[in-house]
């Protein structure tokens, strides 16, 4: 068994022609078991040929071919009947069949072993993964905290530049004006509810990633999330730190993204 990324659960069965009619048996094992992934299941079946098999012999066969032999040297009274050439005639003797309801619960029984190993092993594997995304959160929170650090320095260089252009073109608002002027700047420019959500996003992922469940579809949404506000502050920067933050940040957004495509 082997399986490769994928957002959905895709299965692959190849049998021998003997246990085709445990196809959907197997399938439904699969998919009770796992959730997402191109998974491939190959059986190959060889017979040892060294076991010792049981001789089954069709008497009532025999006989008749006994009988006929008595008859053809009654008539021709030459030759003498021949046990071996009997036991040698097509369907006189036959081994017995293969146990296929005892192989095939042997199978069944392998197939489940086989998906505990895999599915050990995507454990361990997910561990690592979330070590790895826990990595990146702490990075985008990190970014998200830069961010937040600059804006009232930007929000008053911003409103200076504003005063003084209208001081150099010698315009004169009069102070309600003059506020909602400013009011509306700060608003264009001011990113305090993305980094609120961001760090809402950050907090909820955390949570995502302690669940003992499938959580891959759950992380795709969230990177969607992530990405929102991410080009909603770089679309609001004024300011080259910002900017530089948003591009981090983006950065950071999908490196997660690729790590939890390989997480169910």
């Amino acid at each position: 068994m082997r399986s490769v990324n994928q957002r959905y659960l895709e299965t692959y069965i190849r049998l021998p022609e003997q246990f085709r009619g445990l196809e959907p048996t197997i399938r439904e094992r699969i998919r009770q078991r796992l959730t997402r992934g191109k998974v491939e299941c190959n059986l190959r079946f060889d017979v040892n040929p060294g076991a010792q098999s049981a001789l089954i012999l069709n008497e009532k066969l025999a006989k008749q071919l006994v009988e006929a032999a008595q008859w053809v040297k009654m008539q021709s009274n030459e030759g003498e009947i021949d046990p071996l050439a009997i036991l040698r005639w097509p369907g006189v003797m036959a081994a017995t069949e293969q146990d296929l309801d005892a192989i095939s619960a042997e199978l069944l029984s392998g197939l489940d072993a086989t998906l505990n190993d895999f599915i050990s092993a995507r454990e361990t594997e997910g561990n690592a993964l979330k070590a790895l995304i826990e990595q990146r959160l702490a990075g985008v929170s990190a970014e998200a905290a830069n961010v937040r650090q600059q804006m009232p320095a930007l929000l008053n260089w911003q409103r200076e530049r504003l005063l003084n252009k209208l001081k150099e073109a010698q315009v004169q608002l009069d102070g309600n004006r003059l506020e909602q002027e400013l009011v509306m700047l700060s608003q264009r420019i001011d990113v305090a509810e993305e980094l609120d959500r961001l760090d809402a996003h950050v907090k909820e992922t955390y949570q995502i990633l302690t669940k003992k469940e499938a959580v891959g579809r759950r992380l795709d949404f969230m990177m969607q999330e992530f990405n929102r506000e991410a080009n909603t502050l770089a679309s609001k920067s004024i300011n080259a730190s910002v900017t530089a933050s948003a591009i981090e940040l983006k950065v950071l957004i999908e490196q997660m993204r690729e790590q939890i495509q390989n997480i169910e």
